[in-house]
Order: structure tokens, then sequence, then C-alpha cells
């Protein structure tokens, strides 16, 4: 059909050197096809087109309607004239209808065709015209009405309405001709070889088209960010911790981080427990490391304080970790079996019973950091975290003095965002205690630095994210992943 059209088209121009209008050559034929066809020919340079636009008045479905059998007035005065001896005004809706009636009894009351005698309806002439009905007659042929009042009544009788029709000014091309040949897409080696290349009608490439979209996989932020966070402790170092125990033990989650049992971190306001099964089964480790050995004897262990002891039950209670420290604890455990320099890292998921919102989740992920060595000091802990934010691309900090149970001293480390134009807390750190090393069985002269910081932020900073929902969880939008870049250069 649209090879039709084209050819039409192309037969209209032929007929004259001069401009041709679509509304005129094809009156009947949608403005969507017409521009379809003449989108054809334009791009092969058969014919040259303008798009002219113009208001319209068009019929309503009831104009439409009193256009082909005529008004409400014009029907009303019929039946009253043909009643001899007047009509009632009651039988009036039985006959003509309850709008026809309506409308139609007051406008011939206001053109003075009928009049009211008592109760009886009598005509007051023998002949009218129906203006209406012409009015919107000469509408349905021109589309519009010169008679600027007529056109106000119409259109607050709701009998006819404004439009926008859209016509083509269409005329001759450079490359015009009578007739329009399909052009092939394809170049065949048949072609080349009997010649028929040379007269055949090639479709020109369109390098200015879209090409289809491509599905393809994508990368989480906090994957890209993650592996930013890998590629750093590589480069110092580092070895990467087993980190698929989401599930720990209390023993291994608090107690052998100086965590007392009767800590409020214990407690179900801070921690996931595990129903089923509620507790582990015993130690399997080699050397073993349980509540009852080196920890509970450590002559310094809060778990021997007064009113605290240490239970066995409690230490096998199942959780969901609360931090990733408890697989670098374990860690340390295994390396007193050869006690030597050794750097830890781990990037994997923790768990709170907090409270969701726009900056708190019930998971997040922890970067940890842990450095064994001997005579370490709090001068080369700082002097570290330096060189490390600083990779990162921080590069004013600040420490301040905090409280771990398991680190002494411990810092709180600040860095200064030039966006927020404020200092802010992006981790916590410290020297772990003495006599916790040494009931792992660790040398006493060997000493460890420990850092924290959590994934999510950084990534929030790096990707203007303002809320922690909408980067992990089920209302993360897909859209935001695919399409930020896998790369990003920073300025550094």
């Amino acid at each position: 059909m649209a090879s039709d059209l084209t050819n039409e088209i192309l037969g209209a121009l032929s007929a004259s050197d001069a401009p041709i209008l679509s509304s005129e050559a094809f009156p009947s034929t949608p403005s969507l096809n017409v521009k379809s066809a003449l989108d054809r020919l334009d791009s092969r340079q058969m014919v040259q087109y303008e798009t002219l636009e113009k208001e319209i008045v068009t019929l309503t479905a009831e104009g439409q309607e009193i256009a082909a059998n005529g008004s409400h007035e014009a029907k009303v005065f019929a039946v009253v004239l043909a009643a001899m001896d007047g009509l009632k005004i009651s039988d009036l809706p039985g006959i003509v209808g309850k709008e026809n009636a309506k409308v139609g009894q007051g406008n011939a009351f206001k053109r003075g065709w009928i009049k009211k005698d008592k109760d009886l309806l009598r005509a007051s002439t023998d002949s009218i015209v129906d203006e209406t009905q012409q009015q919107l007659l000469e509408v349905q042929k021109t589309k519009s009405l010169g008679d600027k009042k007529a056109m106000l009544d119409l259109k607050r009788r709701k009998l006819v309405g404004l439009a926008k029709e859209i016509s083509f000014k269409i005329s001759k091309g450079p490359k015009y001709a009578r007739e329009f040949v399909k052009e092939q897409t394809d170049l065949t080696p048949e072609m080349i070889a009997n010649g028929s290349w040379k007269t055949a009608h090639l479709k020109p490439y369109n390098f200015n088209a879209k090409g289809a979209p491509t599905p393809a996989g994508a990368l989480h932020p906090l994957n890209k960010v993650r592996q930013e966070f890998r590629n750093i402790f590589f480069d110092m170092g580092f070895e990467e911790m087993p980190t698929n125990r989401f599930v720990e033990t209390g023993f291994w989650n608090f107690d052998a981080l100086f965590v007392p049992q009767q800590h409020p971190a214990r407690d179900l306001q801070d921690t996931f427990y595990i129903s089923d099964p509620a507790v582990a089964d015993p130690p399997r480790e080699d050397p073993p490391m349980t509540p009852t050995s080196e920890l509970k004897t450590s002559p310094r262990s809060p778990s021997t304080s007064k009113n605290t002891g240490t239970t066995a039950d409690e230490s096998l209670r199942l959780v969901l970790r609360t931090h990733t420290t408890s697989i670098s604890t374990y860690m340390l455990h295994k390396l007193a079996a050869n006690p030597r320099p050794a750097r830890f890292f781990s990037i994997d998921r923790v768990f709170r019973n907090e409270s969701v919102d726009a900056t708190h989740l019930a998971e997040f992920h922890q970067v940890e950091g842990v450095i064994a060595d001997f005579g370490l000091t709090l001068g080369g802990l700082i002097g570290f975290m330096e060189v490390f934010f600083a990779k990162m691309g921080i590069h004013k900090l600040r420490f301040k003095p905090a409280y771990n149970p398991y680190t002494e001293p411990s810092m709180e480390i600040f860095g200064y965002h030039d966006g927020l134009g404020k200092w802010v807390e992006i981790g916590n750190s410290g020297m772990f205690r003495p006599e916790m090393l040494e009931a792992m069985g660790l040398p006493k002269d060997l000493r460890v630095y420990g850092w924290g910081l959590s994934l999510e932020r950084p990534t929030m900073i790096k990707y203007a994210v303002s809320n922690i929902r909408e980067l992990l969880g089920h209302k993360v939008d897909l859209n935001f992943i695919e399409t930020n870049p896998a790369v990003r250069l920073d300025k550094d």
C-alpha cells in the first residue's frame, strides 16, 4: 500500500511543475500514511516536502447527527406544526425524545417558531430556515465558519470543536522520477558476476541511524568500588581472607574479641540469632581455642572479671556475623601456629538488627584490614592510614580517640569531604589488645593493627546516591546499574 501511495504522489507531481498540497491531492488519506510515503521518497531525493499545520473546525458526534437530520429545534417545530389543534407540552418528550424536547423547545421559543397556549404548543409560522443545520453543513464542507458569533454558539452547545490539521506541500526533488523502484539492500556475489550491480538501485547506507540496543550485563556500583579496594590492598601486599561464613558462633563473633557476654551488642537489638540450630557443635580447631581455655584464663580478659563469667552455651550460640573482625580473629589464631609478619584484608557482608532508613540497612559490607608485625607503634598506624586513604583519593585525615572492646588504643578516622565541605567519619582503627593476642597463642612482642570502614558510604559518595536503599536491596533501579560507567577516571 505504501508503494502504491508513493507512485500516486509521483504521478500527481508529473502533471504539474508547481508544488501540490496533500490535503487537496489525497484528501481521504491519513496524514501519517502520506508522511511515511514522503519520507521514503525524500530519503532518495525524489521529492521535497514542507509540513503545514493549521487549526480547523470539526463536528462532534452530535453535530454530525444534526447536519444529517436537522437540529433539535427544527424537529420540535415539525412535530408542533403537524399537530393541527396544538400539541400538549407533556406529550412532546414522548414524540421527539427527551434530549430533543429539552434543547429544541427552548431554542424554538427563542427563535419565535412556536408559542405556548396554556398547556399546548402551537406553531407561530408555516416555514422555517434551520440555521444550525446549515452552519454545521458549511463547517463540514469548509472546516471553518465565517460568523464568529455563530461559531461561539456552536462551541457552547458542543456541536463543533477545534483540531489541528497536518498537510504537506510537495515538490519534485533532484532525483525525481515518475515511478518508484524498490531499492535493493544487499550486493550479492551473483550481481557482481553477471554485472547487474551496474544498473541496480542500491539503498544508500544511513550512517546517522541509531543501532538497536544490545542487552548486556552490568557491574553493580558496589562491585566496582569493591574491586577498587581490592586492588589497593593487593598493591600493598595484603592477602584476602576467606569470608564465606555468614553464620558465626558467639565465641568468634564476641568472646574472642573481648566483648563481655553481658554486653548490649549481644542482645536482640543488635544481633540476629539463629533459631534452628540454636547452637554450634563443639569446636574442631587444631589447636583448639574455646572459652574454657586460653581466653577464659587470660588474666586481663573481661570474661574473668567479677560477675561476668563466661558460659560455653553462650559462646556456642549461632549468630549472623555482626562484623568481619570475627574472620580476622580466626586468621590471627591460625597465625599463632607460625608467627610471622602478615597482612590480611576482607570485604564482605555483615548483619545488624537495625531499623532501616536512608543511611542504614540490616545488612551492609564491611571493609577490613589487619597488619601483624613486630615493633608496631601507634604512629606507624597513623602513617599507614594516611598512605592507605591517599590511594583512595582522601588526603585530609583527622584521628579521634575512641573505644573498642578489642583494640587499645583505638581511633576513629575522619576525612574532609570537599563536596559536603565538612569532616565525615570514614572508618575505625586501633591496635589489638596484647592480652587478646596472647590468648590466641601469639608472641608477646607481636603487635597487630586493625581498621575497618563501610563499603556503601564511599560508593554513595562516588555515585551521588542519597538513599542507601537505592543502592542495595529490592528497590534498586536496574537502569541505574546499567547506565553507570564500568570505569571512572579520578582527577588524581
